[in-house]
């Protein structure tokens, strides 16, 4: 039942983050242009970017993105249709340029989500007398 609670939140938090909205009320925006972060929530006033270096997890997550689309869908093609080397780059390497551009707000949205649901789970744990994880 519990675990239930856990994933409904969550997944509410991922969803936010799909939508670039703030991860505690999903009302504002997390951007005010393509890259311009806001630099809180207009409707909670939930500050996004704690500190210099904040984002660098969602290079992670930028990455992994990148290379599953881009390794992923050459390798599922080449299954498909059988791919040459040169035409597997041809595919891949254009793919592989634009991916972290086009995922670069949705990359920071998914790890601030991330982040606010596991000091969200820190925080219920404190206040039932539980020590926070990790």
């Amino acid at each position: 039942m519990a675990a239930d609670g856990v994933l409904a939140r969550l997944a509410r938090a991922e969803r936010r983050a799909l939508r670039l909205r703030c991860p505690r009320c999903g009302r504002g925006r997390l951007y005010d242009g393509w890259l311009s972060m806001c630099e809180r929530c207009a409707a909670c006033g939930f500050v996004y970017e704690r500190e210099q270096g904040y984002f660098v997890g969602a290079m992670y997550v930028n990455y992994a993105l990148t290379a599953v689309l881009g390794l992923g869908g050459v390798l599922l093609l080449d299954q498909l249709i059988g791919l040459s080397l040169t035409q597997q780059l041809v595919v891949a390497v254009p793919v592989m340029l634009l991916a972290p551009v086009l995922f670069f707000r949705h990359a920071r949205s998914f790890w601030l989500g991330l982040e606010y649901f596991v000091s969200s789970l820190d925080q219920r744990s404190m206040r039932r007398g539980r020590r926070p994880s990790g």
